[in-house]
C-alpha cells in the first residue's frame, strides 16, 4: 500500500486525486494540506502544516495540486524531506522556477501529472502507432476547449460539495491570473496536449508557435488570453494542430483528438480530460470504413495515473517521464506563448 499525502484541496484534489486513492486497491490517503483551514473542511485526515504532513508515518508519496505558482515551494519542501513527488502540471508558472523544481527533486524520484497519457484510449492510440497500425503518422490534431469567464469561480469539490458550507465550497479564478497561472487558456490547456502528442508518437515536439487572442471574456488581465492555436512539429516531421479555448460553450464539441496517417486515421471524442469514457475510431485510408476501437470505457486516467506512480515508488517499474523531458516540453510552450 502507497501512503499517499496531498497538498490543494482544490476541485481537482477533492474530485479526481482523492477519490482516485480511495477507489485504488494499492494505496490509502496519509493526509492532505492546505494553506487556507477553510478548504480542508469536510477532508480527513488534515494537516494544518505542510511540514506535519511530511513527517506522517507511512507517506510514501505526495501529490501536489496547489496553483501554478505555489507548486514549487511544496515540490522543494516535499523533496528536502526525501518523499517521491507528483506535481500537477504545468511545473511552474515560468520557467526558471521550473528549473529550481528539477534541480531540487535531482535523484528523487519526481513526476508531473499529466493523467490524460494513462487515460485507456490514448494508450490504445500509442499502441496502434508503435505497431505502425497507422501507416506514416503525418499529423496530430487536437481541439480541447472550455468555458471559463471571469466570474467562474472553481468549485472544492463539484462532486462532494454538499458537505461544504458556501464559504468552503468556492474559490478564486486564479487560472485567468497570469501572474499565478502563467498565462491564461494556451498555459492551462495546452500541456496536455503537447504532452500527449509526445505519448502517442512516441518522439516529442522540437519546434512550437502559437498566436492567442482574447475574443470573449473581459478578463482583468489583458495577458490572460481565452483563445489560442498551436503548431508544432517532432524532428522526424509529424505535425500537431492545437486549438485550446476558454471561449467554447460547453454543450458544443469542444474535445477531439485526432492522429492521421497513411494506412488510417483515429478519431477520439471525448477523451481528453479528467474523466474516464469518450469513443475512440479508426477510418481505413483505402475504404474509408469507420470502426469503433475498444478500450475500457470505465478505467480513469487518475487511478491509472497513481498506480503507475505508486509502482516506481515500489521499485516495481519506472516512471518512464524524466522532470527534465517535462521541463523541456515547459520550456517550448513559455517560449511559444512570449516570442
Amino acid at each position: 500500500m502507497i501512503g499517499w499525502g496531498v497538498v490543494g484541496a482544490g476541485w481537482v484534489a477533492r474530485d479526481f486525486v482523492l477519490p482516485a486513492i480511495a477507489a485504488a486497491r494499492d494505496a490509502h490517503l496519509v493526509g492532505v494540506h492546505d494553506r487556507d483551514p477553510a478548504a480542508l473542511h469536510g477532508i480527513t485526515p488534515t494537516f494544518e502544516r505542510l511540514e506535519d504532513l511530511l513527517a506522517a508515518p507511512g507517506l510514501d508519496a505526495v501529490y501536489v495540486a496547489t496553483p501554478n505558482h505555489a507548486h514549487a515551494p511544496v515540490v522543494q519542501a516535499v523533496a528536502a524531506a526525501g518523499v517521491p513527488v507528483l506535481c500537477e502540471k504545468p511545473l511552474a508558472n515560468d520557467v526558471p522556477t521550473a528549473k529550481e523544481m528539477v534541480a531540487a527533486t535531482a535523484g528523487l524520484l519526481a513526476g508531473t501529472a499529466f493523467d490524460q497519457r494513462f487515460h485507456p484510449a490514448h494508450e490504445a492510440i500509442a499502441a496502434m502507432v508503435a505497431h505502425g497500425e497507422l501507416g506514416v503518422v503525418t499529423t496530430v490534431r487536437i481541439v480541447y476547449g472550455c468555458w471559463l469567464p471571469p466570474d467562474w469561480a472553481s468549485p472544492v469539490g463539484r462532486r462532494s460539495a454538499a458537505g461544504l458550507d458556501p464559504e468552503a465550497r468556492r474559490r478564486d479564478n486564479w487560472r485567468v491570473d497570469p501572474a499565478r497561472a502563467g498565462g491564461g487558456a494556451m498555459i492551462d490547456l495546452a500541456p496536455h496536449g503537447i504532452d500527449l502528442t509526445g505519448r502517442i508518437l512516441g518522439e516529442d515536439l522540437v519546434d512550437l508557435v502559437a498566436l492567442t487572442a482574447t475574443r470573449v471574456h473581459d478578463y482583468a488581465d489583458p495577458a490572460a488570453d481565452d483563445t489560442a492555436v498551436l503548431a508544432g512539429r517532432t524532428a522526424s516531421g509529424t505535425l500537431l494542430s492545437h486549438h485550446v479555448s476558454f471561449s467554447t460553450a460547453d454543450p458544443l464539441p469542444r474535445r477531439r483528438l485526432e492522429v492521421v496517417g497513411t494506412r488510417a486515421q483515429l478519431v477520439a471524442e471525448d477523451t481528453l480530460g479528467q474523466d474516464p469514457g469518450g469513443t475512440l475510431t479508426r477510418i481505413d485510408a483505402v475504404t474509408g470504413a469507420a470502426a469503433p476501437v475498444p478500450f475500457d470505457t470505465g478505467a480513469g486516467p487518475f487511478i491509472r495515473q497513481l498506480a503507475a506512480f505508486g509502482a516506481a515508488v515500489r521499485a516495481v517499474a519506472p516512471w518512464p517521464y524524466p522532470l527534465d523531458r517535462d521541463l523541456a516540453l515547459h520550456a517550448l510552450l513559455m517560449e511559444a506563448a512570449c516570442p
